[in-house]
């Protein structure tokens, strides 16, 4: 008897990343469900640290078109390749940025989620000035837990780098630049509720400022329905939806 023949490589990467995203979305309308809000409002993003271009060009024909990246060195040349395939994708920025990676990022960015100092701003915006057409859309990074070693900006005092308002009036005062909105990672190893809910009341306070700052990325694989129940309407997915990151890549 004839075995049948294996299915090829692709084929099967497609049908595992469909399955993912399938759990995936049902997940995020539930959470919608229990928080009277349209799925449409929440933007998924895919993460895909680690995972080559040939993924990100499957995710784009099972029709994600928002992708994340929190390493330049790797997101330089995946975008570059991602783009040669004929996918189009928009480019999400979410990791520690560097200033001196500031000219890369905005090369390839379509939006910066973790800007958190004035200085930060400032190199970006002008790397936008002397490398993209348009505006860069960028996101002030909310620090939730106050620890000086995590990023993100400061939510209290009055510190003229790495303050919140700093930060936002930096980004807002700039031409090159288009104030989106907050984002922020819950602390590790608590419950992620008093975090998200704290970045709601930043959210809603910047926005008060800022009429149209009214993006909201919060919320990850294992904590996106707390997430979307305090307002996120962007949630980072990597492993829920990839799978787990091998420790030797």
């Amino acid at each position: 008897m004839t075995e049948p023949p294996l299915p090829a490589p692709d084929d099967a990467r497609r049908a595992e990343l469909a399955a993912n995203l399938a759990r995936l979305r049902s997940r995020i309308d539930a959470a919608c469900a229990s928080a009277g809000r349209d799925p449409a409002d929440v933007t998924m993003v895919a993460v895909t640290k680690t995972y080559p271009a040939s993924d990100v060009a499957l995710l784009a024909e099972l029709g994600v078109r928002d992708v994340g990246e929190n390493r330049d060195q790797e997101a330089a040349p995946k975008a570059a390749e991602v783009a040669a395939t004929g996918a189009r994708v928009r480019w999400h920025f979410v990791g520690q940025l560097q200033r001196n990676k500031a000219r890369s990022v905005v090369r390839y960015a379509d939006l910066v989620h973790s800007v958190d100092s004035v200085r930060l701003a400032g190199a970006l915006a002008d790397a936008a000035e002397r490398h993209r057409e348009r505006p860069l859309d960028v996101l002030v990074q909310v620090n939730l837990d106050g620890a000086a070693d995590r990023g993100g900006a400061l939510v209290a005092g009055n510190d003229p780098d790495r303050g919140v308002g700093a930060v936002a009036a930096a980004v807002a005062g700039s031409d090159r630049l288009r104030l989106g909105g907050v984002m922020a990672v819950a602390p590790l190893g608590v419950d992620p509720e008093p975090a998200f809910a704290t970045l709601a009341g930043v959210a809603a306070a910047l926005r008060a400022e800022y009429p149209g700052a009214v993006a909201v990325s919060a919320g990850m694989s294992g904590d996106l329905e707390a997430a979307i129940a305090h307002g996120a309407t962007h949630v980072r997915i990597g492993s829920a939806l990839l799978g787990m990151r091998s420790t030797l890549r």
